[in-house]
């Protein structure tokens, strides 16, 4: 048992083996969440073609997933309070399998979208719950550091990984007939979620839902899970309509309205869906800040490598994937390394230094030019940036999550999830918009220039990460001013260790 700022921890629950199997279970299904983001960008030309979606259509196998997973997730958190952690757990994977099954046996777009959306629902009940279920399952300070950095490591590192895996299937898996690569990114999820229910049935240990004296803050759910997926359409829209466009504008203030009025209905309701005191408390609105700010650069970051990659390297879809790799290994290293420190040194200065390696890789990404090579180019900007993401994932998760009573675990990992799926969008939407633009004018002022198109796409992906190390640098004055930590003495078994609590 632990004592921290006169709060008593309960304490770790089931044996030390149960518990690491359980961050076993609970990390493949954050790990199958977070590829699924990323696993179709590379099919998706195929799936294209082989259901004859239109060119206007085909965003939605990307948009239908982010949209309804980023729109539910302080709902699904909220349940997983309610109703219990496993017991949500449990019924996002049987339902994640279920709809990775209609979305990669589908026979038309409709039905494809309608598996990506389903995906994305159970989605939002998976992640917020996974999260809780690691709070409230490794309580002890050196435990919790450790289980939190394995964590951190797939959810930061599972992004690539899905491009990796997105990659091998499209171009190798062919059963039953050529071509269907592209279905395997969909159905491989359905035995693997099955893997995870047998997995949590046998090691996640049951815990006591939230006690719910009063009824569900409907008007609350309703208005915020609208307005996220308002927003988050909005800037999607962005990239293909422009700024400027009344569907853009008019998504974008309608989502903003919609969440000012969900605040309104939080302060006023007596058992509110998000208690303001969450995000209100400073080291924890300093975590959900910067889980907003590094997700602008990082989406956009793989999306214009994976172009790169492709289009100017003439990579195939799998040496494409694999030339990713360095990310979720240099994620794993740093997020290993920020577990053993994070107990000693604290959050704050990891992830100032973590930011910092992001805009010095993002800077030397920036300085990319037409002929060079990946190796002399690219891989040491992906090392950089992968060390950084390390402490990043691993102080975010773990402050935001700080003192968060056990009944509010579920709404506080749903609320993280939140912001770095609108982050994404925005960084999506954002950087994609800038790179086009500014393509256009590099080919309008260089026309005589030998192979144009690839000149102008490299500049236009330079543009983006000097914007991107921006939003990087932003994160640090951020973290550091808002995230306070200091060394407290806390008792384990009579001992006394040093751990870093915010105050």
């Amino acid at each position: 048992m632990s004592v921290t700022d006169g709060a008593v921890d309960s304490p770790p629950k089931g044996s030390s083996s149960t518990r690491w199997l359980a961050l076993g279970v609970i990390g493949l299904a954050q790990l199958m969440v977070v590829l699924d983001a990323t696993i179709v960008t590379i099919s998706l030309p195929f799936a294209q073609k082989a259901l004859d979606i239109s060119d206007g259509n085909k965003q939605w196998m990307l948009t239908a997933y982010t949209l309804i997973f980023g729109g539910l997730l302080l709902l699904g958190g909220r349940l997983a309070d309610y109703l219990g952690r496993r017991r949500v757990f449990l019924v996002g994977l049987v339902g994640f399998a279920a709809a990775s099954a209609l979305a990669g046996l589908a026979q038309n777009g409709a039905e494809l979208f309608a598996g990506r959306a389903l995906q994305g629902a159970f989605a939002a009940l998976l992640a917020p719950a996974a999260l809780s279920l690691l709070s409230v399952t490794f309580t002890e300070p050196g435990e919790r550091a450790k289980a939190f950095g394995v964590f951190a490591g797939i959810s930061a590192g599972g992004a690539a990984l899905g491009l990796i895996a997105g990659g091998a299937l499209t171009q190798y898996a062919n059963f039953p007939s050529d071509g269907d690569g592209w279905r395997w990114c969909l159905l491989v999820n359905t035995p693997v979620a099955l893997i995870a229910v047998l997995g949590a049935l046998a090691f996640v240990i049951k815990d006591v839902p939230a006690p719910r004296t009063g009824g569900y803050d409907v008007p609350g759910a309703v208005t915020v899970t609208l307005g996220l997926i308002s927003v988050v359409y909005g800037f999607s829209r962005a990239a293909e309509d422009g700024w400027t466009a009344g569907s853009t504008l008019g998504l974008i203030a309608l989502g903003l309205a919609l969440l000012v009025a969900f605040v309104v209905i939080e302060r006023r309701s007596t058992h509110p869906l998000l208690p303001l005191h969450i995000p209100g408390e400073r080291n924890r609105a300093g975590a959900f800040l910067a889980a907003l700010l590094i997700p602008i650069a990082m989406f956009a970051m793989f999306l214009f490598l994976s172009y790169y990659f492709q289009l100017t390297l003439g990579y195939s879809s799998l040496k494409a994937g694999f030339a990713f790799l360095p990310f979720p290994a240099g994620i794993a290293v740093s997020a290993g390394i920020t577990s053993g420190l994070l107990p000693k040194v604290g959050p704050r200065p990891l992830m100032v230094a973590g930011a910092l390696l992001g805009v010095a890789g993002l800077l030397l990404l920036a300085q990319l030019s037409y002929g060079d090579s990946y190796a002399a180019s690219v891989l040491p900007s992906e090392v950089l940036i992968a060390l950084g993401m390390g402490p990043l994932f691993v102080g975010m998760q773990t402050v935001a999550l700080h003192k968060v009573e056990e009944k509010d675990t579920g709404v506080a990992s749903a609320l993280l999830n939140a912001a770095q799926q609108v982050g994404g969008a925005v960084g999506t939407a954002l950087l994609t918009t800038i790179s086009v633009q500014v393509a256009k004018s590099f080919a309008e002022g260089n026309s005589t220039v030998d192979n144009l198109a690839a000149r102008a796409a490299i500049h236009s992906y330079d543009v983006a990460f000097y914007v991107g190390a921006g939003f990087f640098l932003a994160a640090v004055p951020v973290i550091a001013l808002m995230v306070r930590d200091r060394p407290v003495a806390l008792i384990e078994s009579g001992a006394e260790t040093k751990v870093p609590v915010a105050v």
